[in-house]
């Protein structure tokens, strides 16, 4: 049994602890800034032992020094970023299975957001650790692409059951909500989450966890090979990654 805690860090980010209830082991993912992260420890009485790092990028690793003078940590990233983290005690590759607790983490390749960007499967109870990579409604910008490796990670993330619970390392889903619906405006799937988004916002709420199998109904980036979307997007659908890149270009635009 795994118990996961999202904590608001910085203006957007989410920094997540993860609880093995039966072993007691805690990691987090990703560390974008420490106060919250140790607020959160000490209130819930956790001492992490583990971080699991997505990518380089500073919103994500910055939180890394600063915790390492409070608790042991043993530090997991990608190997292809591992000079750009600088911190990393174990280098790990996708394909990679890491024990964790009495589970497992599958790393799953997910390029493009940046060169070397990866994400995390817990097996046992299914829960991706998505990163930057993919967003409710959304993906990462695509700093270092290119896009066909970009829509391939998010082809394998696809791939996962629909039950899987999708934490992400963002809130965005409002903002990708609103370019979403310009390419389906007519998506019930789609307005309803949009709609359950905005209440939890004004609820003072995280628009997240969801599921990825309703990611896979409502979010465009999951679907650059469904000939509604190309059409969207004034294409005939005939290549996904020229319609990914299109995408991807629009929302930047956006």
């Amino acid at each position: 049994m795994f118990k996961i805690h999202q904590i608001p860090a910085l203006e957007t980010n989410f920094a997540l602890i993860l609880e093995c209830t039966t072993t007691g082991e805690v990691a987090l993912i990703d560390a974008p800034d420490a106060p919250p992260i140790l607020n959160a420890c000490k209130e819930l009485g956790l001492t992490p032992s583990k971080i699991f790092v997505t990518h380089h990028h500073w919103d994500h690793v910055d939180g890394i020094a600063p915790l390492r003078e409070h608790f042991d940590l043993t530090i997991y990233g990608p190997k292809a970023e591992a000079e750009q983290i600088g911190q990393l005690d174990i280098e790990v590759e996708p394909g990679t299975t890491l024990e964790f607790g009495n589970g497992h983490l599958n790393v799953i390749a997910t390029p493009g957001h940046t060169f070397g960007h990866i994400a995390y499967f817990l097996v046992e109870q299914p829960t991706l650790f998505a990163g930057d990579a993919l967003f409710s409604l959304g993906c990462g910008r695509m700093f270092d692409g290119p896009p066909d490796q970009m829509w391939a990670g998010l082809k394998r993330l696809r791939e996962l059951p629909d039950a899987t619970q999708l934490y992400c390392g963002h809130e965005y889903t409002l903002s990708n909500g609103a370019f979403a619906q310009t390419i389906g405006p007519t998506n019930k799937a789609l307005l309803a989450r949009i709609e359950q988004a905005q209440t939890q916002i004004d609820n003072g709420r995280p628009t997240l966890p969801t599921t990825l199998g309703n990611e896979k109904l409502t979010n465009p980036f999951l679907r650059a090979d469904q000939i509604g979307i190309a059409q969207a997007l004034g294409l005939d659908g005939s290549n996904p990654v020229a319609t990914f890149a299109a995408l991807r270009k629009a929302k930047d635009q956006f």
